[in-house]
């Protein structure tokens, strides 16, 4: 039994493929089943159903699987060790953020970290903030960056920024000739589009239109912030936006008139997570003030050190 072997075995749990296994682990799918089956011989047992469909675990298994999770996620912890010891700054790292931040995040960043940390390879994965912690939990990421709060224990959780929410309104909407900030109560008569169910942002918009009164709008629900950007355009939505999502270098769409809001904005904070223990943490602690933009203006991002807000293990 070696690494390789289990490496195979998690890919197999994880996509209930052969073939997609084979592919995610750049080997054919003959070598990866023979492997598999000498690997099912050496153990004794059989741990893969083949008459499922799709692939199933025995659940035997399944058992394996979870301990084979634990070993790779040491291995590759020694590796990191390693590397770390060779070149503090160096290698590569892995780093997870939700749709609605990373994209948009990345443009104001990514010159500052090169600058900072020129031997660092910033690998990067987008999911939601639920597949986020999966990820991190099994190891298959070294950080995340999620909206507080985060409650998981085990995590060590660096506040970052504090990001201002602003409203999108089409060009003939009456909010859109108003002038300077509008006001929560302006807002609530408007119903407001959602993104879909498991984006955090959507749980965000949520909660604020509960506290004023508002409404979101019932009959629809975007897949994604440029869906609710183009609609907004369209003239047949309105939302709220992060900063990030409508400040250079993103393009002005046409026919969107953006607001801020006048007292206490909504906003949304950021924050750095990484499992407590991790071997990157010095890195990660690091890295993470390069990971505030700095170039964003009228202060829509607020770094949260100069809020007072604590750094904290969940």
């Amino acid at each position: 039994m070696n690494l390789r072997d289990l490496e195979y075995l998690v890919a197999v749990a994880d996509a209930r493929s052969f073939r997609q296994a084979a592919a995610a682990c750049e080997v054919s799918q003959p070598t990866l089943s023979t492997q598999l089956k000498k690997l099912e011989a050496e153990l004794g047992v059989t741990l893969i159903d083949r008459r499922a469909a799709p692939l199933a675990l025995t659940s035997v298994g399944e058992r394996i699987v979870a301990r084979a999770r634990v070993i790779l996620d040491q291995a590759q912890g020694i590796r990191t060790e390693a590397a770390l010891d060779a070149d503090a700054e160096g290698g590569a790292l892995r780093l997870g953020a939700f749709p609605t931040l990373g994209p948009y995040l990345l443009p104001h960043v990514v010159s500052g970290i090169r600058e900072r940390f020129p031997a660092l390879k910033l690998l990067l994965t987008e999911e939601k903030s639920a597949d986020l912690m999966t990820l991190l939990e099994a190891g298959r990421v070294d950080a995340v960056l999620l909206a507080l709060p985060v409650l998981s224990p085990g995590l060590h959780v660096e506040p970052l920024f504090r990001e201002e929410l602003l409203l999108a309104v089409p060009e003939h909407h009456p909010l859109a000739a108003a002038s300077g900030p509008v006001t929560p109560e302006q807002v609530a008569g408007t119903e407001l589009v959602c993104l879909s169910e498991g984006h955090c942002l959507s749980d965000q918009v949520t909660a604020w239109l509960r506290q004023i009164g508002g409404r979101r709008r019932e009959d629809f629900r975007a897949t994604s912030l440029e869906v609710m950007r183009n609609m907004v355009s369209a003239g047949t939505a309105a939302t709220l936006l992060p900063a990030l999502a409508v400040v250079p270098p993103v393009a002005p769409a046409p026919g969107l008139v953006v607001r801020r809001f006048r007292r206490v904005p909504p906003t949304r904070d950021i924050a750095l997570v990484w499992r407590a223990g991790s071997p990157q943490a010095d890195l990660l602690a690091k890295l993470a003030p390069a990971l505030v933009p700095g170039d964003v203006p009228d202060r829509l991002i607020v770094p949260l050190t100069s809020l007072g807000a604590p750094v904290r293990s969940a």
